[in-house]
């Protein structure tokens, strides 16, 4: 369990999907974490299967308490539905994912996606439908297919414009020359690392989804991820673009920790989890 959820939720099935009742906590849901341990397509280092899993031990450690927002976490009905394994068929595994994301959805909550690998968010994305896709990505992630897999990690900026209208990946560092290319196209948006600290979302009243590539940060501070890309974003700008997209967002998600560090990475992911509950619910 996510530490801090401990709202209550009934999933559609009518069995309980979170911890057991704690006699004060909250009602129903309005955040659900969803684990997806999706290790199938990792091209460099895997090991995503055990992001969830250290994502949520590496929140143990945080306080209850935002200062920026003068809230408490365990306040925020969120609630922890626990981890859906994935099958040996990866567009079954994200059909099945949709659906759980989907449930969420009309329950009236926010879905709160730990990756896995970041094709997880291909499901994220085609359950709520967004209007935008705002991507932190140290990739472009707009391959038609890698390694003759086009249900991959490094096609999701593509496959979330089959959904949204527009695609605004912020700290993107490389890619293929035809991904270059199609970046250049009107959909597309890449703010570079250097740039990202001064971007402001502008959004008025369309829809967001906002996805965290853990990537995104420099090496130096997040080393446990599968593909690392030097020169990348420092941690602070990297919370201060969550806090500042949060309010805009129908869904979030937070992928590609592995176990190949000593938990920064992980680490990292949970507080920018926090951070998007906290700054959306501050906004609600």
């Amino acid at each position: 369990m996510f530490p801090g959820a401990r709202a209550h939720r009934s999933d559609a099935a009518g069995t309980s999907s979170s911890e057991p009742p704690v006699s004060d906590a909250p009602g129903d849901a309005a955040y659900v974490v969803v684990g997806a341990p999706l290790d199938a397509s990792t091209t460099f280092q895997p090991g995503t299967r055990f992001g969830p899993r250290r994502v949520r031990h590496f929140a143990e450690s945080f306080d209850d308490y935002d200062h920026h927002t003068n809230q408490r976490f365990t306040d925020l009905a969120v609630s922890d539905h626990g981890d859906i394994h994935p099958s040996d068929d990866a567009e079954e595994y994200l059909q099945f994912l949709r659906g759980t994301l989907g449930d969420v959805r009309r329950d009236d909550a926010v879905p709160l996606t730990i990756g896995g690998e970041h094709t997880v968010t291909v499901a994220g994305v085609r359950a709520v439908d967004p209007d935008v896709f705002v991507c932190l990505d140290a990739h472009l992630d707009l391959r038609e297919e890698y390694a003759g897999n086009p249900l991959n990690h490094a096609t999701v900026t593509r496959h979330a414009l089959a959904a949204a209208d527009e695609a605004v990946v912020l700290g993107a560092r490389t890619g293929s020359e035809t991904e270059w290319e199609r970046a250049r196209d009107d959909d597309v948006t890449v703010v570079a690392p250097d740039d990202v600290a001064d971007w402001t979302p502008d959004f008025g009243d369309r829809s967001v989804y906002l996805s965290v590539d853990v990537d995104a940060a420099d090496p130096a501070y997040a080393p446990g991820t599968g593909t690392m890309e030097p020169f990348g974003l420092e941690p602070r700008t990297m919370h201060d673009v969550v806090r500042a997209v949060a309010p805009h967002a129908e869904g979030f998600d937070v992928v590609e920790v592995n176990d190949r560090d000593d938990g920064q990475a992980a680490v990292l992911a949970a507080k920018l989890l926090r951070a998007f509950v906290f700054a959306h619910a501050a906004d609600g």
